[in-house]
């Protein structure tokens, strides 16, 4: 027996899932500000997962939160699909970024329960912890763990600005789980994504099927230098690592003008001090940069230059560097088989669609070592995101979900 090709997805009652999410960790205007491990991550969590229990799955929730809700297949012993993204937002984020990939997944099972239609393998709704790094740095940590790419001791020792640790926070909100993480890897993984992007939105495309990304490179740095009083203290004897790390962000800031031409991007994207007190230098700076390019040679590039910068700043302001992190991800990372049936079924259904590249890190990047990956991008207003004004109509969504639909039941059942 195969899925009718004729079913799709209730669209009104995926939007229904998307309205309810925007109550909980309102934002500025329109936005959202539900970061991760907080009260609202709680609440919104707990609704997840009634609504999983409400259409029969079983809920695993692992060391680091992530968060597995499973419809069995007829075949228990397959390796499952996996469909994913995340309930977390960013402090002045929008209401579909990572909400809409899960909830997505919510709908899809919704949909075979309607048609009473069993898969041969599991499908496994995931909610993964802390994608957006926006709390608790970096990002994507928790994907990360479940890939093997980082300790499960190390991720519950990440400290918030808040001073908060994240362990600890899992126990508060009662969502540090008992499976193992890492975890055992899926037969495939789907996630559905928002563009990010005003590609789809601009050629008035129905969905973007994402071919490769970015590759892209991150550090975190840690600027030592030694308090001092401002007036006094000369400027050939002053430490202050403060202007190290802005240094640094402008030193990046210049890298991808550089490259700009050939769409080259680079981000100082944090700074933070201590003191950070008028008339005191600063002792301590954490900065956090990034670059990315569609040419892996041309990121390496920018990834070097970025990386001297560190010491060539922290040297001029006569301070210490310290690398504590470094991060890569992207490039030619997605299956090419799972990208062909997400073209079949496009094309099958008439939609317009496009092939595209993903430019932002999403929990499918961790995923992609470990099992075969696809995404799936809906088109958002004029590409506005990470902000409050990040805008979709459901059906920007229609062509998306029901493409992931199909291909994820053809999938399902190999």
């Amino acid at each position: 027996m195969q899925l009718n090709q004729d079913v799709r997805i209730n669209l009104d009652r995926f939007w229904s899932t998307i309205e309810a999410s925007a109550l909980i960790g309102p934002g500025r205007p329109g936005g959202m500000s539900r970061l991760t491990l907080t009260d609202e991550d709680r609440e919104m969590r707990s609704l997840f997962e009634r609504w999983c229990t409400d259409a029969g799955l079983r809920i695993v929730i692992d060391e680091v939160g992530n968060m597995f809700a499973r419809r069995e297949g007829s075949e228990p012993d397959l390796p499952p699909i996996f469909i994913g993204s995340h309930l977390d937002t960013q402090i002045n984020g929008g209401r579909f970024d990572g909400i809409a990939g899960v909830l997505a997944g919510l709908e899809i099972v919704r949909t075979l329960n309607d048609n009473g239609y069993e898969t041969r393998r599991a499908i496994v709704i995931v909610n993964w912890t802390n994608e957006e790094g926006a709390r608790f740095s970096p990002p994507m940590v928790a994907s990360g763990c479940f890939a093997g790419k980082h300790q499960v001791s190390w991720v519950h020792d990440l400290i918030a600005d808040d001073g908060a640790r994240f362990g600890d926070e899992l126990e508060r909100i009662g969502y540090r789980g008992e499976q193992r993480c890492p975890g055992t890897p899926p037969d495939a993984y789907y996630e559905l994504h928002i563009e990010q992007g005003p590609i789809l939105d601009a050629e008035h495309r129905q969905v973007g099927i994402v071919i490769s990304s970015y590759p892209s490179v991150g550090m975190r740095v840690k600027f030592s230098g030694e308090t001092a009083h401002t007036g006094p203290t000369p400027m050939d004897l002053r430490k202050n690592a403060l202007i190290a790390g802005a240094r640094w962000l402008t030193a990046v800031d210049e890298i991808g003008w550089d490259f700009s031409v050939g769409d080259g991007k680079a981000t100082g994207a944090r700074l933070a001090a201590w003191p950070n007190k008028p008339g005191i230098l600063s002792d301590y700076a954490q900065a956090i940069c990034d670059v990315r390019h569609p040419d892996p040679v041309t990121t390496r590039v920018m990834a070097e230059k970025m990386r001297r910068a560190v010491f060539e700043c922290a040297a001029i302001a006569g301070c210490k560097a310290d690398i504590e992190d470094e991060w890569f991800w992207g490039g030619d990372i997605f299956d090419h088989d799972m990208i062909d049936v997400l073209h079949t079924e496009a094309e099958r259904m008439g939609f317009d669609w496009r092939d595209i590249q993903s430019q932002a890190g999403h929990d499918a990047y961790f995923l992609a070592t470990v099992c075969p990956t696809a995404m799936i991008f809906a088109p958002c207003r004029d590409g506005i995101t990470h902000n409050n004004l990040e805008s979709c109509e459901p059906e920007d969504f229609s062509a998306g979900i029901n493409v992931l639909l199909h291909a994820a039941v053809a999938r399902a059942d190999r």
